[in-house]
């Protein structure tokens, strides 16, 4: 192992009345690719501002490699005072050269011509990301890097931080930009900071691990307080794995939904009958809107149905929000009808975690300052659904001030949930939060017997919840694909060496029509797949099976660390190649249902 050329040892920061946290040890070496993960309000901010010097600490000592360059990438840039972003971004003694800095906007896709006052969120993200990396880091410290930006953003900061040849830590609740970026993960948990050398891809492995080897010692103490506790934090964790069936729901309900859709290219879901399982919600036909000269939705015909979960996909600007807004009545199309079910009751739940009042407490916020709350028609406890949603009782009367932004977005959920409704409505509902609340949004999706519309730029978000995905492109056209974010990318590629032949044909002549009746067939490889996929996913479960029954000895890693590494190493393959091999099979099933 490289000697580390930051550090921190015996960290200690007081906030409030207590500590935060106290006693941390941390290192990092000069090319370490480094997950923080933890919850919302552990810390995980305040440690990467104290990594970079930006605040003091309480107790304990930082040391550095004289001539280190650290640099943070912090959630929320200061721009007060600059004119314009390239004069954020070239500001100060520390400031990157100008053509690296140009270089970097250009493939970002950012104009740093444009008045920092009137920036949006992203594109004040996209100026602050090209200050952090044109300044030739050798350790980056990455505060949800992903905020804000759209999927080709997020895909090009991957492959150059792929190419990186200094240290990163970063904190994301991208569980795809995570599992393809890092080689170990430092967690954040009840005060205490735990490593382990391998990354997140691994991370769900490692930490059932460690709270069973807990809750064994939990037992053999009979410290019930402990067990308590057990449950409060990972409770999202246990009825993710008691809930191996949503995966399965999801599956039946993208092949079901793979059978209405119309030919590839075609942007039409039509159903058989409408009847009450499948009572339609949306019935959009042949809707346009444009502004301008610019055409963003064009010749689109969509029915929605109850329970469908649609996922709206594309580029900031591809017109992601006019066609959420056509479809929730906020707009109406230039051309074209839009029919809603007369019953329809939303929740709409979008980017702004500002409606909170920051001197009301959680309780004036979700009960209007009482103890009970009607939650779907049913009167709960507020401590008791506060529970469900990751709150510890002590917090009731805590101000909406002192909460964290992720805290916000928790309660803001929370609140929402507790309406009813039939239709849900989620623009970029991932934003400021933990990997444990996107497991509990997930479930209640799941769970949900309405119908979802989600805007979200989170892949792995959207390939766990998503039955059909609308994928916008900017030039007007909308593809529907039956399935998550990687079912749509998949069809986005196939496609686009078949409409670049197709121009080609138009400048020539007409290709031969197809022999009427003729249909198309799985290819050898596809029907292979399809036949074999499922013994395949079955042995990988099995060997992760066997490799965690491995990790269940207490003493492994004091006896053996290397082989405790090996282990959750292969544990974090084992599961992408599963999670892998599971899209294939459901893609597979998609065309075989297509083809009858």
């Amino acid at each position: 192992m490289a000697a580390p050329i930051l550090a921190y040892e015996n960290l200690g920061v007081i906030q409030g009345s207590g500590w935060l946290f106290r006693g941390l040890d941390i290192h990092i070496g000069p090319r370490d690719r480094l997950a923080l993960i933890g919850r919302n309000g552990a810390g995980k901010t305040t440690l990467l501002k104290l990594l970079g010097g930006k605040i003091d600490s309480d107790e304990g000592r930082r040391t550095i490699v004289p001539g280190t360059r650290v640099i943070q990438l912090e959630q929320e840039p200061a721009m007060t005072g600059f004119a314009t972003l390239a004069d954020y971004v070239l500001a100060g003694d520390d400031a990157p050269q100008r053509y690296e800095a140009e270089a970097i906007a250009d493939q970002l896709g950012i104009d740093l011509t444009r008045e920092a006052a009137k920036a949006s969120g992203g594109e004040r993200r996209r100026a602050a990301i090209v200050r952090a990396f044109a300044q030739n880091p050798d350790v980056l410290l990455l505060d949800e890097p992903t905020n804000h930006l759209d999927i080709g953003a997020i895909e090009w900061i991957e492959e150059w931080l792929q190419r990186f040849r200094g240290a990163f830590v970063v904190i994301s609740h991208d569980r795809t930009f995570l599992t393809k970026l890092t080689k170990q993960t430092l967690w954040m948990d009840r005060g205490n900071l735990r490593r382990a050398e391998i990354g997140f891809g691994g991370f769900d492995a490692w930490t059932e691990q460690v709270y069973a080897d807990e809750q064994r010692n939990a037992e053999k103490l009979d410290a019930k307080l402990k067990l308590e506790e057990h449950w409060l934090l990972r409770g999202v964790t246990g009825r993710r794995k008691r809930n191996q069936g949503r995966l399965t729901k999801l599956v039946e309900m993208r092949a079901e939904r793979a059978a209405m859709v119309g030919p590839q290219g075609s942007a039409n879901l039509t159903i058989g009958s409408d009847d009450a399982r499948s009572k339609v919600v949306i019935d959009a036909k042949h809707i346009s809107k444009a502004f301008g000269d610019r055409t963003i939705i064009r010749d689109l015909s969509l029915r929605v149905t109850r329970k469908d979960r649609i996922g709206i996909v594309g580029a900031n600007g591809a017109g992601k929000s006019t066609l959420l807004k056509l479809l929730t009545g906020e707009l109406e199309p230039d051309s074209g009808t839009i029919r809603f079910a007369k019953t329809i009751e939303r929740i709409v739940i979008d980017q702004q975690r500002s409606k909170m009042a920051p001197d009301k407490t959680i309780r004036d916020v979700l009960a209007d300052g009482g103890d009970w709350i009607e939650v779907q028609g049913i009167r709960k406890h507020v401590v008791g659904y506060l529970k469900e949603f990751l709150f510890e009782p002590g917090v009731l009367d805590a101000k909406i001030g002192t909460l964290s932004g992720g805290e916000r977005s928790r309660l803001l959920l929370a609140r929402e949930f507790a309406k009813p409704s039939n239709l849900l409505v989620l623009d970029e509902p991932t934003n400021d939060l933990d990997l444990e609340t996107l497991d509990l949004l997930q479930d209640v999706i799941g769970d949900y017997d309405g119908t979802v519309l989600i805007v979200s730029h989170d892949r792995d978000f959207l390939d766990r919840t998503v039955t059909i995905t609308l994928g916008l492109d900017g030039s007007g056209t909308v593809d529907v694909v039956a399935g998550g974010y990687e079912d749509w990318e998949r069809r986005r590629k196939a496609n686009a060496p078949t409409k670049r032949g197709a121009i080609a044909r138009n400048a020539t002549s007409a290709a031969p029509a197809a022999a009427p009746g003729s249909k198309a067939k799985l290819t050898y490889k596809d029907q292979r797949d399809y036949e074999l996929l499922p013994k395949r996913i079955e042995a990988l479960d099995a060997a992760i099976a066997r490799d965690q029954a491995l990790l269940e000895d207490p003493d492994l890693y004091t006896r053996d660390p290397a082989l405790f590494e090996r282990l959750m190493e292969a544990i974090g393959q084992a599961q992408e190649d599963k999670n892998a091999a599971e899209l294939r099979w459901l893609e597979l099933a998609e065309m075989v249902e297509a083809l009858g």
